[in-house]
C-alpha cells in the first residue's frame, strides 16, 4: 500500500506520535519537531535529532555539491566536486561541535540555511524563483578554493517526494526530494570557472529531518537529466531505513511530475561497489542498470559516532513505466546510488 497524504497539519501529535504516515507531492505537514518524545529526560532530545539539506548539481562538466547538517552532538558541512573529464574528486569537510554557527529552517519551502565560520560561508535560502545557494571556501582543497552562486528554479507545480514513516515505536524520518530543477549561475573552482545554464544543468534537493536509531543503514540513488528534445526526467529511490509499509520514496520524475513506484530493490555487490547495480520494483515497472565510473568514500569515525558512505557517480539505463502505463526508456541518465552505514 502506497498512502497519498491529502491533509495538512502538524508532523507530530502532543504525545511526540507521528500525526499521519504516507508519501505527498508536495510537504503537507509542519515540522513540529519541539513535539518530539522519546527521551524521559528531553533536556537530551536535541542531541538526537538529525537535520540536512543536501544540495546537487549535474552540469555538463562536472557534478557539484553542498550540504549543511545539524546532527544534533555536532554540525556537518560538506563541499565536493567531480570533473567528468578527468575523473578528479575533491572533497572537504567540517565537524562542527554541538553544530555552532548552523542556523536551518523549520520547514522546506520557507527560510533561510547558515552556516559560517572562519573557514567557510554557505547560505541556502528559498526565493520566490525556487531556491538560492551560495558557497565560499577560500582554503578548500588546500588554497585553491571553490566559491558557488547558483539559483534553482521551481515553478510552484514542480512536484517532489515527500515522505513521513516510523522509525520504532518513537523515532521517524520527515524527508522531501526534489529532482530535476533547473539551475543556472556560476562556479569557481580554482581556475576553473564554469557558467550553469538551465538548458543544460539540473539540480537537486535532500530534505531530511528526524530520529534514527543508533545504529542506521539505508540506500539511495537518484538522478536527474534531459531527453534529447529537452523534457526532463529524473529518479529517486530509496531503501534500508524505517518502516516503509505505508509508503516509500520511490518515483519517476517526468517533466516535474511525480509517477510513484513501490517498492524497489538495490542489487548490488558490497564488495566491490564498481560493477553494475540492478534496480527492480514490486509491480515490474522499473528495470534498470547502472553502471559507476566514479566511487565517492566518505568516512567519520569518532569512535562511538561513525559514518561510511559509498557513493557511486554513474549511468542508468533500461525501462520506467509511468503511472498511465507509458514505457519511458532511459538510456545513459547521469546519477548517483550510495550505501550508507551509520552509527550517529
Amino acid at each position: 500500500m502506497q498512502t497519498e497524504l491529502s491533509q495538512t497539519g502538524e508532523l507530530l501529535d502532543q504525545k511526540g506520535r507521528l500525526s499521519q504516515v504516507g508519501w505527498s507531492r508536495q510537504p503537507m505537514l509542519d515540522c513540529n519537531l519541539e513535539n518530539a518524545d522519546f527521551y524521559s529526560l528531553k533536556m537530551f532530545q536535541r542531541f538526537r535529532i538529525k537535520r540536512w539539506d543536501y544540495y546537487a548539481v549535474f552540469t555538463p562538466h562536472r557534478f557539484f555539491s553542498a550540504t549543511i547538517a545539524d546532527l544534533g552532538y555536532a554540525g556537518n558541512i560538506f563541499v565536493y566536486v567531480l570533473d567528468f573529464a578527468t575523473g578528479e574528486l575533491h572533497e572537504e569537510g567540517l565537524v562542527v561541535p554541538l553544530s555552532k554557527g548552523i542556523t536551518l529552517p523549520r520547514n522546506s519551502d520557507q527560510g533561510e540555511s547558515i552556516f559560517e565560520d572562519q573557514h567557510a560561508q554557505l547560505n541556502f535560502q528559498v526565493v520566490p524563483a525556487g531556491r538560492y545557494i551560495s558557497v565560499s571556501w577560500p582554503e578548500f582543497h588546500g588554497g585553491r578554493g571553490i566559491s558557488a552562486e547558483i539559483l534553482f528554479h521551481q515553478p510552484l507545480d514542480h512536484e517532489s517526494m515527500t515522505i513521513v514513516i516510523p522509525i520504532g515505536q518513537r523515532r521517524f524520518y520527515y524527508n522531501r526530494k526534489i529532482n530535476c530543477l533547473p539551475a543556472e549561475g556560476s562556479l569557481h573552482y580554482g581556475d576553473v570557472n564554469e557558467n550553469l545554464s538551465p538548458i543544460n544543468c539540473l539540480g537537486s534537493l535532500d530534505w531530511g529531518r528526524g530520529i534514527w536509531e543508533y545504529q542506521s543503514f539505508w540506500n539511495w540513488a537518484s538522478a536527474s537529466g534531459f531527453f534529447a528534445d529537452g523534457q526532463t526526467v529524473g529518479l529517486n529511490l530509496g531503501c534500508g531505513f524505517g518502516d516503509l509499509s505505508a509508503a516509500t520514496e520511490n518515483c519517476l520524475v517526468l517533466n516535474g511530475k511525480i509517477h510513484k513506484l513501490d517498492k524497489v530493490k538495490f542489487g548490488y555487490d558490497p564488495h566491490d561497489f564498481m560493477q553494475p547495480w540492478k534496480f527492480t520494483d514490486s509491480d515490474d515497472r522499473l528495470n534498470l542498470e547502472f553502471v559507476p565510473f566514479k566511487e565517492r568514500v566518505a568516512t567519520t569515525n569518532l569512535g562511538i559516532i561513525f559514518s561510511e558512505v559509498h557513493q557511486m557517480l554513474g549511468k542508468y539505463s533500461g525501462v520506467v513505466r509511468t503511472d498511465n502505463g507509458e514505457i519511458i526508456p532511459l538510456n545513459n541518465l547521469i546519477g548517483f546510488a550510495e550505501e550508507h552505514q551509520a552509527r550517529w
